[in-house]
């Protein structure tokens, strides 16, 4: 779609399962099954919606998805189903690997990074060959030497082969890309996550990573068991809403199913919600 003079286009990795519980935390299963029901393994569906953006002649592409490096053990225990992978997605907008000159990782977690490198004659190499590759340093830095709590969300192989052919561009802060797109440390997942913010001709779109990774986490307390700092998250969350029902920001999700992006609303409790763009897939 236009947003003023930039074009974005949600792009699809297929979609995986994660454990229900773990993605909405304190929150009991008889009120999260409502909107998003389990299968016998207690896992719900989730979608790998990446962001494409075009830009003053620049293609850039925001989260890598979770890639096709994993074995058949770890494709069985995340229900993974790449229909479409992303580069047939990217593809079908014209693009091969090498036309993408920008990569935004929001985290480095690997349904999110995983697409970042490719297998090739027994080696890694970047997927992206002529991208740099942007995230936080912090994230980074964790990323590298996780400790028992986070190493199981982070894969070397789809982050260090890059520190050898220098496409890592490491960020401090909130930080303008290019004229109109920008990133926003938004913690609370991680301490370092970041949200890319697309602005054009009074219009903004936010892409939002994990910070609310489906419409169901849009109220306050539905926060995941997998956010390192929940209390955060609460507060990083109320900044955004806040912001995106004053400001009428479009909000792009990355792991609905069914909704791609929304503008924030306000029940007559003061609760928000989210009113889909475009309707539900």
């Amino acid at each position: 779609m236009k947003l003023g003079a930039l074009e974005i286009y949600p792009v699809a990795d297929g979609r995986f399962r994660l454990d229900g519980g773990a993605m909405f935390g304190v929150v009991p299963k008889v009120l999260w099954e409502r909107c998003c029901p389990a299968d016998e393994q207690n896992r719900i569906n989730l979608a790998l919606t990446c962001l494409l953006i075009r830009a003053h002649g620049k293609n850039i592409l925001v989260d890598t998805g979770l890639g096709g490096k994993g074995d058949a053990k770890f494709q069985q225990m995340y229900a993974v189903d790449r229909t479409p992978p992303l580069l047939d997605s990217l593809k079908e907008l014209g693009l091969a690997p090498g036309d993408v000159h920008m990569v935004i990782n929001t985290h480095l977690h690997f349904d999110h990074a995983g697409g970042n490198t490719v297998s090739e004659n027994g080696g890694l190499l970047p997927a992206f060959p002529k991208a740099k590759y942007f995230v936080q340093r912090g994230e980074y830095d964790q990323a590298v030497a996780p400790n028992e709590r986070t190493k199981a969300s982070y894969r070397h192989e789809n982050i260090t082969p890059f520190e050898l052919i220098k496409q890592w561009e490491f960020l401090e802060g909130d930080t303008e890309l290019c004229p109109g797109v920008s990133v926003m440390v938004t913690p609370g997942h991680t301490r370092h996550h970041q949200s890319v913010k697309i602005e054009s001709e009074g219009q903004v779109a936010v892409f939002l990573g994990d910070l609310i990774p489906t419409v169901s986490h849009v109220p306050l307390p539905y926060v995941m068991g997998y956010d390192l700092y929940p209390l955060q998250t609460i507060e990083t969350k109320r900044w955004i809403l806040h912001r995106a029902l004053e400001e009428e920001w479009l909000l792009v999700f990355e792991h609905d199913p069914k909704v791609q992006m929304g503008h924030v609303r306000k029940d007559l409790e003061g609760k928000y919600y989210l009113k889909p763009f475009g309707g539900e897939r």
